[in-house]
């Protein structure tokens, strides 16, 4: 199928947005909550491919500003992992790993997207992008599961996370609707993110709290869970 420019704009200025909605808001649930909302090897895999496709390999405008926007969104999540980590992983990590461990995340994840993209001539970064937020989608799961409360976490984050993932779906499936591994990609992708907003907003009605609410009630699930 053939788009026209604008269309494919559209499509990727919708996903910038959503992303950054993701972002913003997992970077104001941190600070709230004093932790991080984004697995780390997630995190390591997200800021190598910001980084490669708005500084090594730039993409076309408009893609390369949205990288470079969700790239300094990515450092600020860093921070937050860097500053509030350890307390957050309480004793599933020995102290003395956890900086290795991050340094180790985002060293493998720039060589992974790197390597992948050289192996497969793919400098649109479609196979890195959606192999790693499979990944992603499936970390956020665990992580929900593994916390006892909701910290760094709302509902809201998951649901623009599955419409910012879910409109480069479209748009790449219109592109190349016969792609066997994209399209599997692509599925796995809404059912972990489908089953992640069931399961954040699940436990927010079992602990009593409005998950539509935009404010810092959440504070209270921290609370609660400890």
């Amino acid at each position: 199928m053939t788009l026209s420019i604008e269309v494919i704009w559209a499509f990727q200025i919708g996903s910038g947005i959503c992303w950054a909605i993701v972002y913003f808001l997992i970077i104001k649930r941190g600070f709230e909550d004093q932790t991080y909302g984004m697995p780390i090897a997630a995190l390591g895999a997200n800021i190598s491919w910001e980084f490669i496709f708005s500084f090594i390999h730039p993409h076309p405008s408009p893609q390369v500003y949205i990288n470079i926007i969700w790239f300094i969104f990515d450092v600020i999540i860093l921070f937050q992992i860097i500053r509030f980590g350890k307390k957050s992983i309480n004793d599933s990590l020995p102290d003395v790993y956890f900086y290795p461990v991050v340094f180790l995340a985002i060293l493998l994840g720039f060589g992974l997207v790197y390597a992948i993209s050289v192996e497969f001539d793919d400098w649109h970064g479609r196979y890195t992008a959606f192999g790693q937020n499979l990944m992603m989608s499936i970390l956020f799961v665990i992580m929900h599961l593994r916390r006892k409360n909701l910290s760094g976490q709302s509902v809201y984050i998951a649901l623009f996370k599955m419409v910012g993932t879910a409109l480069p779906s479209i748009l790449f499936f219109s592109l190349a609707p016969d792609s066997i591994l994209l399209n599997t990609l692509y599925c796995g992708i809404l059912f972990f993110d489908v089953l992640y907003t069931i399961l954040v907003y699940t436990k927010s009605t079992k602990m009593g709290i409005n998950p539509w609410k935009l404010d810092s009630s959440y504070k209270r699930s921290v609370n609660a869970g400890r």
